[in-house]
């Protein structure tokens, strides 16, 4: 019985902490946010008009994200599109003493460990740039076209597991969309429902 009132509680909070997100909708305008990067730069995403942005949700303590890290997976990621002039911006909105909340110089040793390459790093503690687009989970996915349209939100992939295997036979969303809008191609999946850890709000 006690099992089932937590779990009722569980789901109310979930319920009442939903009403608090915003909706961003694909194919329209991303909402313009500035942050400070975890060296003491500050960023806005208008800074950024005319490429092509990842904002990558994250927290170093998912095993979620452990797997996409651990992997290579998310770094190789973020290397080859760098590369290609893709802005990657990675953001943590895990709140002070929850899970995953770090100080600047941790989320730069943990990047710095798992040969990452974001663009920068950014500590969203009080959790406005996170409700701002309605990140849920981690990891979760937002991509944004050089004309500042979000054309992609959700998932990395298609394969919702904290396996390291299962990404051998997962469809990656984030290289799909940037191939074939980089290319001048229409986006085939614009929104998919993310996965992984639930971000830790204050």
């Amino acid at each position: 019985m006690l099992r089932i009132k937590l779990f009722i509680g569980f789901v109310l909070a979930m319920i009442i902490a939903g009403t608090s997100f915003a909706q961003v909708v694909s194919n329209q305008a991303a909402p313009n946010f500035t942050l400070t990067d975890s060296n003491g730069q500050k960023h806005s995403l208008s800074d950024y008009k005319g490429k092509f942005v990842v904002l990558e949700w994250f927290n170093p303590d998912c095993p979620f994200v452990k797997k996409h890290y651990n992997s290579g997976n998310i770094p190789n990621l973020q290397k080859q599109y760098t590369s290609k002039g893709v802005i990657w911006l990675a953001i943590d909105s895990s709140a002070a003493g929850k899970e995953g909340n770090y100080p600047p110089q941790g989320l730069n040793k943990y990047m710095t460990d798992k040969k990452a390459a974001p663009t920068a790093i950014f500590a969203d503690a009080d959790g406005k740039i996170g409700r701002l687009y309605g990140a849920q989970t981690t990891p979760h996915m937002f991509i944004i076209n050089p004309q500042g349209v979000l054309i992609y939100q959700g998932a990395i992939d298609d394969t919702p597991s904290a396996e390291i295997e299962d990404l051998k036979t997962a469809k990656n969303y984030v290289s799909a969309v940037l191939d074939a809008a980089m290319n001048g191609k229409p986006v085939a999946v614009n929104t998919t429902k993310s996965y992984g850890c639930s971000i830790k709000y204050q």
